[in-house]
């Protein structure tokens, strides 16, 4: 593996998270026990959600919550209205439940779904709207949950990349009708991998329990399968490495968003070459990593990842147009050019790491390699 100066994320393993990996062995229980029941009580005093539901990833987090639609009547190839710019698993997690996604195209400055261009793709067959807090941006709630109050719609934020963000003043994932979150190594809560399901609704609490074990009746100690789910249950190490990091969230989170202001701050000369990830006055963004799109193709994205990462920063593309950049979603039939906004961000935006780990020393070199970069132009 490449030696980089600047990763994604980091994890660290601590004394805490060992004695809490001890207490799992002494108790010879693995599988959803008392760590998983901890860490959903945490989770939720921690963000004020009133269920929550731990699952093996967030991925599953939302194919869990798409299953909850047919409890609520909806059927087998109906639509749920997702932004076309994102990371594979939004449209992955819907086809997974046996749904299909509708994609709209997003803005180009906040990579979130653009709520203007919802209302054209509604049919009969709509169920409900994945709205994704893409980098940890929240996205337009308003306009969107007015959209699916007046068509009645099923609201699910994705907010695997947004732990903590808020808007207007309340957290994100208490907007919807459920929020689904990750754990995976470059989030603000690292485990590894693992994820979190929260929702107000005490029947939709009561139906995600059900689906992440194979739609058992909860509770229940015989096989009675009410609906159809799956194996999406949490280990007991993954909730293990999970649980300190609730303890000191506050203090994680601030510190990467200083260094994501700092890093902001260092490149506000290069606003004539990329659009950055800003933070409104009505929002408070999650500090989930350092994003740029190119204001323009000439200066070459290419050019620019090759050169971070020949410079040991580890970069990841700002994820694609997934009906039109991913040969994942070829069968959908969309053809180049429809979603020009995330066929943009996706062709000229990267985004890498600015976890709690990184020093002054490498966020000022970060800033100097873009600056190195830059120059040129």
């Amino acid at each position: 593996m490449k030696d980089y100066r600047i990763q994604f994320g980091a994890m660290e393993i601590d004394s805490r998270a060992k004695k809490h990996i001890d207490d799992i062995i002494e108790s010879n229980w693995v599988s959803g026990g008392k760590k998983c029941t901890e860490l959903e009580k945490k989770w939720g005093e921690l963000f004020n959600y009133k269920h929550n539901v731990t699952m093996s990833n967030g991925t599953d987090a939302d194919i869990a919550a798409c299953l909850v639609l047919y409890d609520k009547g909806a059927k087998r190839g109906d639509e749920i209205i997702a932004p076309a710019l994102g990371f594979v698993a939004v449209g992955n997690s819907i086809m997974a439940a046996g749904f299909k996604p509708v994609f709209v195209d997003v803005d180009r400055e906040t990579m979130n779904l653009n709520p203007n261009k919802i209302e054209e793709k509604i049919t009969n067959k709509t169920k409900g709207i994945m709205a994704v807090h893409t980098m940890g941006k929240p996205c337009d709630l308003d306009a969107i949950m007015n959209i699916s109050k007046s068509k009645n719609l099923y609201v699910i934020e994705d907010s695997c990349e947004a732990h903590g963000a808020k808007y207007n003043g309340k957290f994100i994932g208490s907007f919807g009708d459920v929020a689904t979150f990750s754990y995976f190594v470059a989030h603000l809560i690292s485990a590894g991998d693992g994820g979190m399901a929260s929702t107000n609704n005490p029947e939709i609490y009561d139906i995600l329990r059900s689906v992440k074990n194979h739609g058992r009746k909860p509770d229940e100690i015989f096989f009675d399968h009410l609906r159809h789910g799956s194996n999406f249950r949490l280990n007991e190490f993954t909730a293990a490495l999970a649980l300190p990091q609730i303890d000191d969230f506050w203090n994680v989170f601030q510190q990467r968003k200083d260094n994501l202001n700092y890093l902001l701050n260092k490149t506000k000369d290069l606003e004539e070459y990329a659009i950055f990830n800003k933070e409104e006055v009505h929002e408070v963004t999650c500090p989930h990593a350092f994003s740029l799109t190119l204001r323009h193709p000439k200066f070459n994205y290419g050019a620019l990842y090759n050169f971070l990462e020949d410079s040991g920063i580890m970069c990841k593309r700002n994820f694609g147009s997934m009906p039109t950049q991913h040969k994942a979603f070829k069968f959908l039939g969309h053809e180049l050019g429809e979603f020009p906004e995330a066929e943009y961000v996706g062709d000229n935006g990267l985004h890498f790491g600015i976890h709690n780990q990184l020093s002054k020393d490498d966020l000022n070199y970060a800033s100097d390699k873009l600056h190195e970069y830059f120059k040129k132009f």
